[in-house]
């Protein structure tokens, strides 16, 4: 989303030598996010968006594309990425992979209602359902490991009391990520960061989920977390909304049905969900790589969540 590398008109044209959708008509980069170089990209046969991976490699990006065309040919409203001359989904630029998927309708929506909580609660237990037989395995690039030593590098840039928050927590979700019953959870392709975002409305209707690029293979209740935690809650306080906590849920018992034993993680999941963007926002703020255009975003929201949700005894549920 971030413009990282911010390609000319004569690379791009170089580019669509490889794919089979006509002309060049436009492209512009895309001001928002912190981890690719995005681009929306008009040729004669339509609109896409062409992404550059700053982060990801040649090895780890098949899991994310094959992800989202599994998806796609399920009939979800997800970007399909589309194949080069050379029947693969990615190509290379500048030494770093790229690739073109279609654009999808809709716009995101800033204060979504219960309504609005529901469908994102039932689309993403389809999304998980659907997913379960993707036969290719990636673990999670941001989790427990990296933030370990994402919490290390920062000794340095933060306060010692933030600092010894951020460390306790990161033990205490080892812990749990430890834990013989959290390992037999319900789990499989998540995707990793459904905000506000990344999820497309067109009218009252979803038009499509955007942003695979953070999918991992782990616990659905921790997707779900990460997903209540932005959808349903007050952006200042972190304070959840009962009511379009409990709407997303129900909806998404409807369609997976959700098992006691994940209820009884529910709340270290809410943990460690703001955990993990604390974490990368504080990584990018006082960590920052150069580009061409970029709008980091705020850790202090996560870090107001995280000690809110350590202080809270129980969170709403279905």
């Amino acid at each position: 989303m971030a413009v990282f590398t911010a390609l000319t008109r004569e690379e791009v044209l170089a580019l669509l030598d490889g794919y089979a959708i006509g002309d060049l008509v436009g492209f512009e980069g895309i001001a928002s996010g912190i981890e690719n170089s995005n681009f929306f990209l008009t040729t004669e046969a339509g609109r896409y968006v062409l992404t550059v991976f700053e982060r990801l490699d040649v090895v780890q990006l098949p899991f994310y594309l094959g992800l989202m065309r599994h998806l796609a040919r399920r009939k979800l409203p997800v970007p399909e990425p589309l194949e080069t001359a050379d029947k693969t989904l990615f190509t290379l630029i500048r030494g770093k992979p790229a690739a073109i998927v279609t654009c999808l309708a809709g716009k995101a929506i800033e204060k979504p209602g219960a309504e609005q909580c529901a469908q994102v609660g039932a689309l993403l237990a389809h999304m998980h359902l659907q997913a379960q037989d993707y036969p290719v395995f990636q673990p999670n690039l941001r989790g427990v490991g990296w933030w370990k030593d994402a919490a290390a590098s920062l000794e340095p840039f933060l306060p010692d009391t933030e600092f010894h928050e951020l460390i306790e927590e990161v033990i205490y979700q080892d812990s749990i990520s430890r834990h013989p019953d959290f390992e037999r959870l319900p789990a499989g392709p998540i995707h990793g960061d459904l905000f506000r975002d990344n999820v497309l409305f067109q009218g009252k209707e979803i038009g499509g989920v955007i942003d695979f690029y953070f999918a991992a293979c782990g616990a659905w209740i921790f997707d779900i977390a990460i997903t209540v935690n932005d959808w349903c809650v007050d952006p200042h306080s972190g304070s959840f909304h009962a009511d379009k906590v409990k709407a997303l849920l129900r909806a998404y018992h409807e369609v997976r049905p959700l098992k006691d034993e994940e209820s009884d993680f529910w709340s270290p999941m809410l943990r460690a969900a703001a955990l993990r963007f604390w974490l990368s926002r504080l990584y990018d703020q006082h960590l920052p790589r150069p580009a061409a255009v970029l709008k980091p975003h705020d850790p202090d929201r996560f870090g107001r969540m995280l000690k809110l949700r350590v202080r809270e005894r129980e969170a709403p549920w279905i």
